[in-house]
Protein backbone atom coordinates (compact mmCIF):
# COMPACT_ATOMS: atom_id res chain seq x y z
CA UNK A 1 0.00 0.00 0.00
CA UNK A 2 0.97 3.66 -0.83
CA UNK A 3 2.20 5.80 2.13
CA UNK A 4 2.76 9.14 2.93
CA UNK A 5 3.70 11.67 5.24
CA UNK A 6 1.64 12.83 7.54
CA UNK A 7 1.92 15.66 10.49
CA UNK A 8 0.44 14.56 14.21
CA UNK A 9 -2.42 16.94 15.02
CA UNK A 10 -1.13 16.72 18.79
CA UNK A 11 2.41 16.42 18.83
CA UNK A 12 3.35 18.50 15.00
CA UNK A 13 5.77 15.12 14.45
CA UNK A 14 6.42 14.41 11.22
CA UNK A 15 5.26 9.94 10.36
CA UNK A 16 4.93 7.50 7.55
CA UNK A 17 1.17 6.58 7.21
CA UNK A 18 -0.68 4.43 4.81
CA UNK A 19 -2.20 6.42 2.70
CA UNK A 20 -5.35 5.47 3.14
CA UNK A 21 -8.48 8.10 4.18
CA UNK A 22 -10.11 8.04 7.14
CA UNK A 23 -7.83 5.24 8.80
CA UNK A 24 -7.03 5.89 12.81
CA UNK A 25 -3.52 6.39 13.45
CA UNK A 26 -1.50 5.69 16.47
CA UNK A 27 1.23 8.34 17.02
CA UNK A 28 4.76 6.76 18.08
CA UNK A 29 5.52 9.91 19.66
CA UNK A 30 2.68 11.21 21.90
CA UNK A 31 0.89 7.72 21.83
CA UNK A 32 -2.69 9.59 20.69
CA UNK A 33 -4.79 8.46 18.07
CA UNK A 34 -5.61 10.57 15.01
CA UNK A 35 -6.96 10.19 11.62
CA UNK A 36 -5.63 11.77 8.33
CA UNK A 37 -8.91 13.26 7.73
CA UNK A 38 -9.81 14.86 11.42
CA UNK A 39 -8.51 17.58 13.00
CA UNK A 40 -8.67 18.54 16.92
CA UNK A 41 -9.47 22.28 17.24
CA UNK A 42 -6.53 24.61 18.23
CA UNK A 43 -7.62 25.39 21.53
CA UNK A 44 -7.41 21.07 22.30
CA UNK A 45 -4.27 20.60 20.70
CA UNK A 46 -2.93 23.43 22.68
CA UNK A 47 -4.85 22.13 26.00
CA UNK A 48 -3.16 18.35 25.34
CA UNK A 49 0.49 19.98 24.26
CA UNK A 50 0.96 22.64 27.46
CA UNK A 51 1.63 20.65 31.18
CA UNK A 52 -1.87 21.15 33.22
CA UNK A 53 -1.22 24.00 35.77
CA UNK A 54 -4.71 25.41 36.98
CA UNK A 55 -6.61 22.28 36.88
CA UNK A 56 -5.07 20.58 39.74
CA UNK A 57 -6.02 24.21 41.55
CA UNK A 58 -9.48 24.22 41.13
CA UNK A 59 -10.72 22.89 45.22
CA UNK A 60 -14.13 21.35 44.95
CA UNK A 61 -16.81 22.73 47.02
CA UNK A 62 -14.79 25.67 48.99
CA UNK A 63 -16.42 25.99 51.98
CA UNK A 64 -15.75 29.82 53.02
CA UNK A 65 -16.78 31.07 56.26
CA UNK A 66 -15.79 33.84 58.66
CA UNK A 67 -13.30 31.86 59.93
CA UNK A 68 -11.97 30.76 56.51
CA UNK A 69 -12.63 34.29 54.66
CA UNK A 70 -10.11 35.85 57.64
CA UNK A 71 -7.51 33.26 57.22
CA UNK A 72 -7.44 33.16 53.23
CA UNK A 73 -7.83 37.55 53.26
CA UNK A 74 -4.31 37.62 55.39
CA UNK A 75 -2.66 35.15 53.24
CA UNK A 76 -3.71 36.85 50.08
CA UNK A 77 -3.23 40.40 51.57
CA UNK A 78 0.85 39.37 52.46
CA UNK A 79 1.23 37.78 49.21
CA UNK A 80 0.00 40.58 47.22
CA UNK A 81 2.52 42.50 49.41
CA UNK A 82 5.28 40.77 48.03
CA UNK A 83 5.69 38.21 50.51
CA UNK A 84 5.38 34.48 50.93
CA UNK A 85 3.33 32.68 52.90
CA UNK A 86 3.67 29.36 54.90
CA UNK A 87 0.74 27.54 56.26
CA UNK A 88 1.76 24.91 58.80
CA UNK A 89 -0.28 22.81 61.02
CA UNK A 90 -1.21 19.13 61.60
CA UNK A 91 -3.09 16.89 58.79
CA UNK A 92 -6.43 17.09 57.82
CA UNK A 93 -6.71 21.11 58.84
CA UNK A 94 -7.43 22.34 55.46
CA UNK A 95 -3.91 23.72 54.49
CA UNK A 96 -3.93 22.50 51.02
CA UNK A 97 -7.04 23.10 49.95
CA UNK A 98 -6.66 26.73 51.61
CA UNK A 99 -3.37 27.47 49.92
CA UNK A 100 -4.98 26.28 46.54
CA UNK A 101 -7.78 28.95 46.98
CA UNK A 102 -5.43 31.64 47.36
CA UNK A 103 -3.02 30.84 45.21
CA UNK A 104 -6.27 30.85 42.50
CA UNK A 105 -6.96 33.83 43.56
CA UNK A 106 -4.12 35.47 43.08
CA UNK A 107 -4.67 35.54 39.25
CA UNK A 108 -1.56 34.05 37.95
CA UNK A 109 -1.49 30.23 36.53
CA UNK A 110 -0.46 28.24 39.25
CA UNK A 111 2.33 25.38 39.60
CA UNK A 112 1.66 22.76 42.43
CA UNK A 113 4.95 20.89 43.64
CA UNK A 114 4.56 18.11 46.26
CA UNK A 115 7.41 17.65 48.35
CA UNK A 116 9.21 14.31 48.48
CA UNK A 117 12.43 12.92 50.40
CA UNK A 118 14.17 11.77 46.99
CA UNK A 119 13.47 15.59 45.17
CA UNK A 120 17.13 17.26 44.95
CA UNK A 121 17.51 20.85 43.72
CA UNK A 122 17.69 19.29 40.03
CA UNK A 123 13.72 18.41 40.54
CA UNK A 124 13.34 22.03 41.04
CA UNK A 125 15.32 24.24 38.72
CA UNK A 126 15.94 21.61 36.42
CA UNK A 127 19.02 19.90 34.64
CA UNK A 128 21.19 19.37 31.92
CA UNK A 129 19.95 16.26 29.92
CA UNK A 130 21.40 14.78 26.76
CA UNK A 131 23.50 17.20 23.68
CA UNK A 132 22.22 19.16 20.96
CA UNK A 133 24.57 18.67 17.86
CA UNK A 134 24.56 20.91 14.93
CA UNK A 135 27.03 20.78 11.60
CA UNK A 136 28.72 23.44 9.15
CA UNK A 137 29.21 21.78 5.94
CA UNK A 138 31.80 23.42 3.52
CA UNK A 139 31.67 22.54 -0.13
CA UNK A 140 32.81 25.30 -2.29
CA UNK A 141 35.45 22.77 -3.18
CA UNK A 142 33.52 20.11 -4.72
CA UNK A 143 36.88 17.43 -3.97
CA UNK A 144 36.58 18.68 -0.53
CA UNK A 145 33.81 18.33 2.00
CA UNK A 146 34.18 20.04 5.54
CA UNK A 147 32.34 19.16 8.10
CA UNK A 148 32.37 21.19 11.73
CA UNK A 149 30.07 19.31 14.74
CA UNK A 150 29.34 21.33 17.88
CA UNK A 151 27.57 19.42 20.96
CA UNK A 152 26.05 21.89 23.23
CA UNK A 153 24.27 20.17 26.52
CA UNK A 154 20.31 20.50 26.70
CA UNK A 155 19.12 22.66 29.82
CA UNK A 156 15.74 20.61 30.72
CA UNK A 157 14.10 23.24 32.74
CA UNK A 158 11.53 22.00 35.80
CA UNK A 159 8.47 23.96 37.49
CA UNK A 160 10.90 26.35 39.96
CA UNK A 161 12.67 27.82 36.68
CA UNK A 162 9.53 28.11 34.79
CA UNK A 163 7.60 29.86 37.45
CA UNK A 164 10.49 32.51 38.79
CA UNK A 165 10.56 33.43 34.63
CA UNK A 166 7.19 33.99 33.96
CA UNK A 167 5.62 34.90 37.11
CA UNK A 168 3.69 31.90 38.35
CA UNK A 169 2.28 31.60 41.53
CA UNK A 170 3.56 27.99 43.27
CA UNK A 171 2.16 25.81 46.12
CA UNK A 172 4.72 23.97 47.63
CA UNK A 173 2.89 21.22 49.30
CA UNK A 174 4.33 19.63 52.48
CA UNK A 175 8.10 20.69 51.56
CA UNK A 176 9.51 19.75 54.97
CA UNK A 177 9.07 16.59 53.18
CA UNK A 178 12.24 17.47 51.30
CA UNK A 179 15.20 17.30 52.46
CA UNK A 180 16.59 20.88 53.47
CA UNK A 181 19.44 20.70 50.77
CA UNK A 182 17.12 20.42 48.18
CA UNK A 183 15.55 23.84 48.98
CA UNK A 184 18.77 26.15 49.79
CA UNK A 185 18.26 27.50 46.11
CA UNK A 186 14.88 29.19 47.55
CA UNK A 187 16.95 31.29 49.41
CA UNK A 188 18.07 33.61 47.19
CA UNK A 189 15.37 33.04 44.99
CA UNK A 190 12.93 34.77 48.16
CA UNK A 191 15.51 36.80 49.49
CA UNK A 192 17.66 38.73 46.34
CA UNK A 193 15.06 37.74 43.81
CA UNK A 194 17.27 35.81 41.62
CA UNK A 195 17.84 31.93 40.94
CA UNK A 196 21.46 30.73 40.03
CA UNK A 197 21.42 28.23 37.52
CA UNK A 198 24.51 26.96 35.61
CA UNK A 199 26.51 28.97 36.79
CA UNK A 200 24.90 32.14 36.89
CA UNK A 201 21.93 33.99 37.60
CA UNK A 202 18.20 34.71 36.07
CA UNK A 203 15.93 37.42 37.51
CA UNK A 204 12.82 36.07 39.20
CA UNK A 205 9.83 37.40 37.62
CA UNK A 206 7.95 40.75 40.11
CA UNK A 207 5.23 38.28 39.62
CA UNK A 208 6.17 34.91 41.33
CA UNK A 209 4.89 34.27 44.44
CA UNK A 210 5.59 30.52 46.57
CA UNK A 211 2.96 29.29 49.15
CA UNK A 212 4.33 26.60 51.32
CA UNK A 213 2.50 23.68 53.36
CA UNK A 214 4.01 21.84 55.99
CA UNK A 215 3.17 19.53 58.87
CA UNK A 216 4.59 19.91 62.56
CA UNK A 217 8.10 18.32 63.12
CA UNK A 218 7.18 15.49 64.95
CA UNK A 219 5.14 13.71 62.17
CA UNK A 220 6.79 10.82 60.02
CA UNK A 221 9.07 11.72 57.22
CA UNK A 222 9.10 15.54 57.91
CA UNK A 223 12.95 17.03 57.83
CA UNK A 224 14.16 20.25 59.82
CA UNK A 225 13.59 23.88 58.06
CA UNK A 226 16.37 26.06 57.53
CA UNK A 227 15.98 29.30 60.24
CA UNK A 228 16.99 31.29 57.40
CA UNK A 229 14.29 30.10 55.20
CA UNK A 230 11.67 30.89 57.63
CA UNK A 231 12.76 33.88 58.22
CA UNK A 232 12.16 34.74 54.11
CA UNK A 233 8.39 33.91 55.07
CA UNK A 234 5.39 35.00 56.85
CA UNK A 235 4.62 31.65 59.01
CA UNK A 236 0.36 31.25 59.34
CA UNK A 237 -0.82 28.60 61.77
CA UNK A 238 -3.95 26.58 61.00
CA UNK A 239 -4.19 24.60 64.12
CA UNK A 240 -8.19 23.53 63.08
CA UNK A 241 -11.29 25.10 62.21
CA UNK A 242 -14.04 26.49 64.64
CA UNK A 243 -17.47 24.02 64.80
CA UNK A 244 -19.10 26.37 62.41
CA UNK A 245 -16.65 26.04 59.35
CA UNK A 246 -16.18 22.23 60.18
CA UNK A 247 -20.12 21.46 60.00
CA UNK A 248 -20.21 23.65 56.83
CA UNK A 249 -17.05 21.58 55.45
CA UNK A 250 -18.72 18.43 56.41
CA UNK A 251 -21.73 18.78 55.26
CA UNK A 252 -20.60 19.92 52.03
CA UNK A 253 -18.73 17.12 51.17
CA UNK A 254 -21.20 14.21 52.45
CA UNK A 255 -24.81 15.71 51.54
CA UNK A 256 -26.10 14.87 55.20
CA UNK A 257 -28.97 16.91 56.75
CA UNK A 258 -26.93 20.01 58.47
CA UNK A 259 -29.14 18.92 61.90
CA UNK A 260 -26.95 15.21 61.96
CA UNK A 261 -23.71 16.97 60.76
CA UNK A 262 -23.80 19.42 63.42
CA UNK A 263 -24.00 15.89 65.88
CA UNK A 264 -21.13 14.29 63.90
CA UNK A 265 -18.40 17.06 64.15
CA UNK A 266 -19.88 17.64 67.76
CA UNK A 267 -19.01 13.88 68.55
CA UNK A 268 -15.70 14.38 66.83
CA UNK A 269 -14.30 17.47 68.33
CA UNK A 270 -15.61 15.80 71.90
CA UNK A 271 -13.99 12.49 70.92
CA UNK A 272 -10.76 14.72 69.78
CA UNK A 273 -10.53 16.90 72.93
CA UNK A 274 -10.85 13.74 75.02
CA UNK A 275 -7.43 13.22 73.75
CA UNK A 276 -7.95 9.57 71.91
CA UNK A 277 -6.94 11.38 68.60
CA UNK A 278 -3.93 11.72 67.47
CA UNK A 279 -4.63 14.41 64.78
CA UNK A 280 -6.25 17.53 66.99
CA UNK A 281 -7.37 19.52 63.47
CA UNK A 282 -8.49 17.19 61.12
CA UNK A 283 -11.81 17.45 60.13
CA UNK A 284 -12.26 13.89 57.91
CA UNK A 285 -13.22 11.58 60.60
CA UNK A 286 -16.41 13.60 60.53
CA UNK A 287 -16.97 13.89 56.78
CA UNK A 288 -16.31 9.78 56.68
CA UNK A 289 -18.91 9.05 59.44
CA UNK A 290 -21.16 11.99 57.40
CA UNK A 291 -20.75 10.21 54.01
CA UNK A 292 -21.15 6.69 55.24
CA UNK A 293 -24.31 7.71 56.87
CA UNK A 294 -25.59 9.13 54.16
CA UNK A 295 -24.45 5.92 51.50
CA UNK A 296 -26.09 3.18 54.25
CA UNK A 297 -28.83 5.08 55.25
CA UNK A 298 -27.96 5.54 58.71
CA UNK A 299 -28.88 8.75 61.30
CA UNK A 300 -26.83 10.73 63.70
CA UNK A 301 -28.74 8.82 66.75
CA UNK A 302 -27.68 6.99 69.58
CA UNK A 303 -30.00 4.13 69.01
CA UNK A 304 -28.93 4.17 65.35
CA UNK A 305 -26.82 0.60 64.92
CA UNK A 306 -25.29 2.40 61.38
CA UNK A 307 -24.87 5.50 63.31
CA UNK A 308 -22.78 3.05 66.36
CA UNK A 309 -20.87 0.64 63.80
CA UNK A 310 -19.60 3.69 61.92
CA UNK A 311 -18.22 5.49 64.62
CA UNK A 312 -16.44 2.66 65.70
CA UNK A 313 -15.15 1.99 62.70
CA UNK A 314 -13.71 5.48 62.06
CA UNK A 315 -13.50 7.43 65.72
CA UNK A 316 -12.15 4.09 67.50
CA UNK A 317 -9.12 3.05 64.74
CA UNK A 318 -8.10 6.35 64.91
CA UNK A 319 -8.19 6.27 68.78
CA UNK A 320 -5.79 3.16 68.51
CA UNK A 321 -2.97 5.58 67.16
CA UNK A 322 -2.37 7.24 70.29
CA UNK A 323 -1.20 3.44 71.16
CA UNK A 324 -3.97 2.40 73.65
CA UNK A 325 -4.57 -1.33 74.00
CA UNK A 326 -5.81 -3.93 71.07
CA UNK A 327 -9.12 -3.65 73.04
CA UNK A 328 -9.68 -0.39 73.25
CA UNK A 329 -11.73 -0.16 76.26
CA UNK A 330 -11.20 2.99 77.71
CA UNK A 331 -12.10 4.77 73.64
CA UNK A 332 -15.00 2.26 73.63
CA UNK A 333 -16.23 3.10 76.56
CA UNK A 334 -15.91 7.21 76.13
CA UNK A 335 -17.16 6.83 72.51
CA UNK A 336 -20.48 5.40 73.84
CA UNK A 337 -20.64 7.80 76.39
CA UNK A 338 -20.09 10.59 73.97
CA UNK A 339 -22.71 9.22 71.73
CA UNK A 340 -25.44 9.20 74.43
CA UNK A 341 -24.85 12.51 75.36
CA UNK A 342 -24.90 14.18 72.47
CA UNK A 343 -27.05 11.97 69.69
CA UNK A 344 -29.81 10.72 72.03
CA UNK A 345 -32.26 13.16 71.59
CA UNK A 346 -34.93 12.44 68.90
CA UNK A 347 -34.13 14.21 65.28
CA UNK A 348 -36.78 16.75 64.44
CA UNK A 349 -38.45 14.46 61.95
CA UNK A 350 -38.34 11.74 64.51
CA UNK A 351 -39.59 13.85 66.88
CA UNK A 352 -42.79 14.68 65.22
CA UNK A 353 -43.45 11.04 64.61
CA UNK A 354 -43.68 10.74 68.15
CA UNK A 355 -45.61 13.28 68.50
CA UNK A 356 -47.90 11.91 65.73
CA UNK A 357 -47.87 8.66 67.59
CA UNK A 358 -48.83 9.82 70.76
CA UNK A 359 -51.92 11.69 69.42
CA UNK A 360 -52.93 9.05 67.96
CA UNK A 361 -53.12 7.22 71.56
CA UNK A 362 -56.67 7.64 73.36
CA UNK A 363 -56.03 9.32 76.55
CA UNK A 364 -57.64 6.53 78.53
CA UNK A 365 -55.27 4.00 77.07
CA UNK A 366 -52.70 5.96 77.52
CA UNK A 367 -53.28 6.69 81.51
CA UNK A 368 -53.90 3.05 81.68
CA UNK A 369 -50.80 1.86 80.24
CA UNK A 370 -48.96 5.09 82.01
CA UNK A 371 -49.95 4.39 85.51
CA UNK A 372 -47.72 4.96 88.18
CA UNK A 373 -45.21 2.88 88.01
CA UNK A 374 -41.70 3.95 86.21
CA UNK A 375 -41.37 0.34 84.56
CA UNK A 376 -44.49 1.50 83.00
CA UNK A 377 -43.47 4.65 82.10
CA UNK A 378 -40.12 3.69 80.48
CA UNK A 379 -42.01 0.83 78.76
CA UNK A 380 -44.47 3.53 77.03
CA UNK A 381 -41.25 5.35 76.28
CA UNK A 382 -40.14 2.57 74.07
CA UNK A 383 -43.19 1.21 72.33
CA UNK A 384 -43.35 4.95 71.01
CA UNK A 385 -40.16 5.19 69.75
CA UNK A 386 -40.65 1.66 68.58
CA UNK A 387 -43.87 2.81 66.64
CA UNK A 388 -41.91 6.13 64.98
CA UNK A 389 -38.93 4.57 64.12
CA UNK A 390 -41.62 2.15 62.11
CA UNK A 391 -42.74 4.85 60.55
CA UNK A 392 -39.84 6.54 59.61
Amino acid sequence: MDQMTETCPWCQKKLMVDAKPGRLYACPFCKKNFTSESRPPAEAIKAQAAPSQTDATQPADFVETPFVKDLVGRALAYLQDGLHVHLSGPAGGGKTTIALQVAQRIGRPVVLIHGDDQMGTADLVGKESGFKRSYTRDEYVHSVLKVEEESKPVWVGKALTDACQKGLTVVYDEFTRSRPEANNVLLSVMEERVLPLRGGTIPVHPDFRIIFTSNPADYAGVHGVQDALLDRMVTIMVSGFDEETEAAITQARSGLPLVEVRRVVALVRAFRDAGLKTSSASVRPAILISRILKVRGGHAHAGDHVFLQTCRDVLLSQARRTGADAENQPGEETMLRLIGEICSEPLPAERSKIEEAIHEMKSANLMAELGEDQEFQELLLRKLREKALARA
